[in-house]
């Protein structure tokens, strides 16, 4: 029975027909699924284990993306869940629950692996790397008395998160080690990583080139602008995994670490690791492109305020570039209010269809090539398709209004006379949003 369940043995996913954009966001679960979290609470402190840890993993299955698999025969259950190239794979009695997951196979033992796993361990809070035979793998377990949907909640996240981010990387970085595990990640086509492959390459040597003909110190804040919205992009559009994503990890982290070093420093080692990505071959970018299902965000939610206030300074910082003639800065400080709140937050699904529709009029090539058919602004003639920008909104909002009734985007203030312009009552619109939730 649980063959067919977990799908042990079942035959490699179909590659998926549809093209998502950006990181897993778990800040979009229904009121019915919110409800679920309030009654694991109530029936683990009225001691009813099974039926609380019934609850807990309703609560985190997405019943759209298939994330978690769970089954329960009296006081034993079993559960499976997806986040990224892991499987996270458990079970429970009336005693304890357990869940494990495989990171990668070493078939002969290596100080240096054991040395990381030692290291990482100390910045784990409820899980731990463990050693089975040849096999890598990492643990989480609780007594089912103590096992609080918070307790659970946390616990899984590190397990699920940590792993995911750390089987590439292992791998990578130490050759001994085999990758185990991963045959349930949904291949991408050849046809849309070559795509993404020349875009990744056209929009770091376009970044490359507009900084290289800037004044460095003059205009070091436009610069530190560039190369971070060129990073929310290639995370949001591009979205890689593997090293490709630590490489970008890296860029963010060179810029906001808090040490006294000057934007122009800072602005150089970033440009370092965007010259290094650029030396990546095809086929190499290529593994780094794959898909699959998640169930924890590696970012957490924030009050909408922190969005309004990202947007409202990055607008207020494009006026100089855009009224002294530099409007492609302009639009990436305007993109950059948005994308770093994409990038760092876990944001409704709403906000996010909003701003997958900024990247579309803004990347209408992009896009396109991808076969996306809806035309919403032509580069080559400044036009925009005003109506079906208009609609494309009031779906959005209509599509998400039980949940926000006080949304309003007011499409009569976008103005259609430039991108620049556009992209400024575009934003203003996002900034002022009413997204309190019903």
């Amino acid at each position: 029975m649980f063959d067919k369940i977990f799908g042990w043995g079942k035959k490699k996913e179909e590659p998926s027909k549809e093209i998502p954009f950006g990181r897993y966001s778990d800040n979009n679960k229904p009121l019915a699924k919110v409800n679920r979290w309030t009654d694991a609470d109530n029936l683990f402190k009225e001691k009813k284990y099974p039926e609380g840890i019934d609850a807990f993993f309703d609560y985190l299955r997405d019943d759209v993306a298939g994330n978690v698999v769970y089954e329960r025969k009296g006081l034993e259950g079993k559960f499976e869940i997806y986040q990224g190239s892991k499987i996270v794979r458990g079970s429970f009695d009336q005693a304890q629950l357990r869940a494990e997951v495989t990171l990668a196979k070493m078939p002969q033992p290596a100080v240096p692996v054991m040395r990381r796993l030692l290291e990482m361990n100390f910045n784990l809070y409820y899980s731990r790397f463990a050693l089975d035979h040849e096999r890598l793998c990492m643990r989480f377990d609780s007594t089912t008395e103590t096992a609080s949907p918070s307790k659970l909640y946390y616990g899984l996240k590190e397990l699920s998160t940590k792993a995911d981010k750390q089987d590439d990387l292992l791998v990578q970085d130490f050759a001994m080690l085999e990758t185990l595990d991963s045959e349930h990640i949904i291949p991408i086509q050849n046809d849309e990583k070559e795509i993404k492959f020349q875009y990744l390459q056209k929009w770091v040597q376009q970044t490359l080139d507009t900084i290289g003909a800037l004044d460095a110190d003059k205009f070091s804040g436009g610069i530190s602008y560039l190369l971070l919205s060129l990073l929310y992009r290639i995370d949001y559009l591009i979205t890689p995994e593997g090293k490709l994503l630590n490489q970008l990890e890296t860029i963010a982290a060179v810029y906001f670490k808090k040490e006294e070093r000057s934007a122009v420093e800072k602005n150089r080692d970033m440009v370092e690791v965007y010259k290094q990505i650029l030396t990546r071959s095809k086929e190499d970018v290529f593994t780094y492109l794959f898909r699959s299902k998640y169930t924890f965000a590696i970012v957490a939610p924030q009050n909408y305020k922190a969005v309004a206030d990202s947007i409202h300074g990055a607008n207020t910082n494009m006026v100089w570039y855009r009224d002294n003639g530099h409007p492609f800065i302009a639009m990436q400080v305007m993109e950059y209010g948005l994308s770093y709140c994409q990038y760092s937050y876990s944001l409704p699904r709403v906000i996010t269809e909003l701003f997958s529709l900024y990247n579309h009029i803004n990347y209408s090539d992009y896009f396109a090539a991808l076969g996306h058919t809806e035309h919403y602004y032509n580069a080559a003639t400044n036009q925009f398709n005003n109506n079906a920008i208009a609609e494309k909104i009031r779906v959005i909002q209509d599509k998400w209004r039980d949940k926000y009734p006080n949304m309003d985007f007011k499409v009569q203030n976008l103005r259609f006379d430039n991108l620049v312009n556009f992209d400024h009552t575009f934003t203003n619109e996002m900034e002022f949003l009413n997204m309190e939730a019903k």
